[in-house]
This record gives structure tokens, sequence and C-alpha cells, in this order.
């Protein structure tokens, strides 16, 4: 499938669960698919990145149900940040544990998973709605029911698939992704690369990078640099260049209207966005010029945009699970 014919399967008021982990494997082509489209009122279900961050940045969120949303070595995603403080969408924050139960009972086609998680906690106090459950055995210990995260339809991002829908993971961590698959009515797998299936065992290594199971995907897209400007180990590492031009425009309402437009045009595609990426980074390698070069600062200090730019990140250079 293209990304368009993903999201053409999508309609306003779904249940949608997104893969990955805060800045780490998210389906971007797919999250940027789902902006040009009309689809919204959604109720999302992610370990949230910069995919809750668009589409809240865009009033697609009806309500968000996540344990955090994070860019990783940015601690708190800026535009989840202004929506929350606006009060533009509902949330229910659980605890990391109990999201994963969460999409296991939906797996396991269970109403709710008996947890420890929550109890003690604010947790419980913040989300009124949460109940416990004491276990019929001799123990008779109180647990936390944590409801199963059902969705309509969920959204992953993998290294390999193939057109049947087995996926592989080649980084460190899977993410959960394969129980977004299984807790969904409908699953869509983008990846880095479209193989044939007997590419994905003959180098597979260990038996488990074989995440995502045909019997749980409706369809596969293969996305080279989908899930840009996020991580996806070892294919590409995050893009921390941009994910900070990303944050710095999601501060100021005009710089971001600057920055939609030339990286998430309606009327764009994914070709469109990769090449407006490369000629962005092309942009910022390029020398400075005369004037550019000793800029007058507070303090009589002068300042190297172009060499500011160059200083080493260690989120570049080491991808942590």
């Amino acid at each position: 499938m293209t990304p368009e014919e993903v999201v053409g399967r999508l309609s306003s008021g779904m249940t949608l669960g997104i893969g990955g982990w805060g800045s780490r494997r998210k389906p971007m082509a797919l999250v940027r698919a789902l902006l040009r489209s009309p689809v919204t009122d959604l109720t999302v279900i992610s370990y949230g990145g910069p995919d809750v961050g668009l589409l809240a940045a865009a009033g697609r969120i009806r309500r968000l149900v996540t344990a955090f949303v994070t860019l990783d070595s940015i601690p708190l995603e800026p535009h989840y940040r202004a929506a929350r403080q606006r009060g533009a969408f509902a949330l229910t924050e659980i605890d990391e544990a109990m999201f994963m139960w969460g999409l296991h009972a939906a797996a396991n086609r269970l109403p709710f998973l008996p947890v420890r998680a929550g109890l003690g906690s604010d947790v419980m106090r913040v989300n009124p709605e949460l109940r416990t459950v004491t276990s019929p055995y001799e123990d008779g210990e109180e647990f936390v029911a944590a409801p199963a995260l059902r969705m309509d339809a969920a959204l992953v991002h993998l290294n390999r698939a193939d057109r049947l829908g087995n996926g592989q993971y080649l980084g460190p961590d899977p993410y959960f992704d394969d129980l977004f698959c299984e807790a969904a009515d409908a699953a869509y797998v983008s990846c880095e690369r479209l193989v044939e299936t007997a590419e994905l065992t003959e180098n597979a290594g260990a038996l488990q990078t074989l995440l995502v199971q045909r019997h749980s995907v409706t369809g596969v897209v293969e996305a080279p640099g989908g899930a840009h400007f996020t991580s996806c180990a070892p294919d590409q590492p995050r893009d921390e260049a941009f994910q900070r031009a990303y944050a710095a425009a999601a501060a100021d309402p005009v710089a971001w209207e600057a920055f939609a437009a030339r990286f998430l045009p309606p009327d764009g595609d994914e070709k469109g966005y990769r090449q407006a990426v490369r000629t962005w980074h092309e942009e910022q390698a390029a020398p400075a010029r005369p004037e550019e070069q000793a800029t007058p600062a507070r303090h009589g200090k002068r300042t190297d945009p172009a060499r500011h730019e160059k200083q080493a990140d260690p989120a570049r250079h080491e991808e942590r699970s």
C-alpha cells in the first residue's frame, strides 16, 4: 500500500494506536499522510513522541491515552505541552506498565489484566474511572484492573517487512509494536525496506527480531526514511539537528507556520518531505556568509551560528533502549 491508501482506510472518530517509543521508530510517514487528510476527532493511544505532537498541533486529537510524550533528548514534546496547557484534548495518563498490560489485555481479547503498578500513586486519583480487583485465591491481594487498550487501527514502523505482513526490527528494542498490531482491528506496517520472506529469515539473527506476524497485519508500506526525524536503528539515527529545529519552531506560532508550510504542506507527499529535509541540511552545512560569521552578542561576546550547529550531540551517537 501507499501511505495515502492507508489513511484512506481511516476515518474521523477512530481509536488509533501508534507504535514506537518517544522519538524512536515512529511511523512518521503515515502520520504525515494522516495530517494531509481530513481525518480528525481521534482517540490516540501511544507511548508518545512527535506523532502526538504533530497531531496535537493540527487539532486532530479528542482524547490521548499515554504514559508520556517526549522527544527523548528533549524531555517534553513542545506541541503536547502547549495543547495540554490550553486544554485542547482529554488525557488519560497512566503508568508505563499499566499501558503495557492494557495492550496485552486487548491483544488477548480480555477486558482487563491485573497489575500492581499504580497502587499508592496519583495515577488512581487522576483517573477515577480506574478500578481495582481482589485476587480470588488465598492471598486476597488487591490489584489495579488495567483496562484493555483496544484500537480500531494501529500504525507501526519496522526495519524490514515482506508483502505478506511479516515485520522485522533490527535495533535494540521491539517497543511493543507487535502488541499494537494484535490489539487493533486493522494494523498497518511501514518499513525501511520491503524484502522477500526468505531474506527475513536467512540473516535474521535472533528469532525474536521477527516481531510482527502476518496474521495481525492489514497492509504494508515501503517507506525508506519513514521514521524521520525519529530514530530507526540501525538504519538511521535520530535527526537531532532537525528535531531541535522542530522544537524551536513549535515555541513560536509564526515560526511554526513557516516550518509547517515548508515541511508539511497539505498538498505535499513523502517524496517532497524528504527533499525539503535534504535541502534544509544542505543549508545548515553551507559556510556562513561573512556578515553572519561574527554576530555581536550580549556582554560583547561574538557567536558563530555555523560552529554552534556543529557541536557534538551525544544522542546523535547513541541509541538508548
